[in-house]
């Protein structure tokens, strides 16, 4: 598999197993996570994460789109340049792939401005090269009300790249968590996960990125705590039944009947604003 960016790579945990290689590695994936930077694929993913770990039947892969420059940085990493901290976001991020099993960790190492370009064909093209060799039964990316241009770029083109794939190669599409949480969304249309497995891995993954915790975005502590949130704030009138959890939004309408982007999460947001309305008007 080839890449346009000259330090894309795919990362193989596992590559000193016998028989193992990047082909056999992507063609086992059953859970594909494609994520904008390092660590949005273990802030939003961490249910699928533990669901595959350890397992010999289900594995899970995660697609990294960005290059890792720009992040806000304090302390130790004050004086790194944008090419350190690439370097280094690059290898947290396979850090974190090989302490969670990863079949596999692709690196796309894209600009920003390229990720937010809807015209980029390159990109594009090597989503739908991914996809069709990992042949996942489902894809987790960021949901399509995320507020950060950057995520919301990686969604559409994600889009872009299963809309042109044959019906038999398109695997149902979640969206995920990470810069705005779905807890707005109207509980029916909630796809909760359950992120309470391996407490000991869940802190492990997070922790791996030191660039970001001591480089100033407790990001570690932000996850853990939206998922104790959204476990206990999910029924009011009920006991907790999972002791962590991410929400997610099921995208599939807009490959499988191409609905426009903006209308699909407009119709959720009016449904979300007339259950707000409606408790109001019953109260007043």
């Amino acid at each position: 598999m080839t890449f346009t960016n000259a330090n894309a790579h795919i990362f193989i945990p596992n590559l000193g197993n016998e028989g193992e290689n990047v082909a056999t590695a992507l063609a086992k994936t059953t859970d594909l996570c494609i994520g904008a930077h390092q660590d949005d694929i273990e802030v939003m993913a961490y249910g699928p994460i533990a669901a595959c770990f350890g397992q010999e039947t289900r594995y899970f892969t995660g697609v990294t789109v960005t290059d890792g420059g720009g992040s806000p940085r304090t302390g130790v990493y004050a004086d790194y340049t944008d090419e350190d901290m690439k370097k280094i976001r690059v290898i947290e991020q396979n850090n974190a792939a090989q302490i969670g099993r990863y079949a596999a960790q692709v690196n796309l190492v894209w600009p920003s401005s390229g990720v937010k370009d809807p015209s980029n064909r390159a990109l594009i093209e090597e989503l739908k090269a991914i996809i069709l060799a990992a042949s996942p039964d489902v894809i987790y990316t960021h949901n399509i009300a995320d507020k950060h241009d950057t995520h919301v770029g990686v969604t559409m083109h994600v889009i872009r790249a299963l809309r042109e794939l044959p019906a038999e190669n398109r695997p149902r599409l979640i969206g995920m968590e990470v810069w705005r949480s779905l807890d707005w969304l109207c509980d029916e249309y909630k796809v909760v996960f359950d992120n309470g497995a391996y407490p000991n891995l869940s802190m492990a993954l997070m922790g791996v990125y030191d660039s970001q915790i001591s480089g100033g975005k407790r990001y570690d502590l932000a996850a853990q705590g939206r998922r104790v949130s959204n476990a206990t704030f999910y029924a009011s009138h009920a006991v907790d039944v999972l002791e962590s959890a991410a929400f997610g939004l099921d995208m599939s309408a807009m490959i499988k009947d191409n609905t426009d982007p903006e209308a699909f999460i407009t119709e959720y947001i009016q449904k979300f604003a007339m259950d707000v309305t409606q408790r109001v008007r019953k109260l007043k």
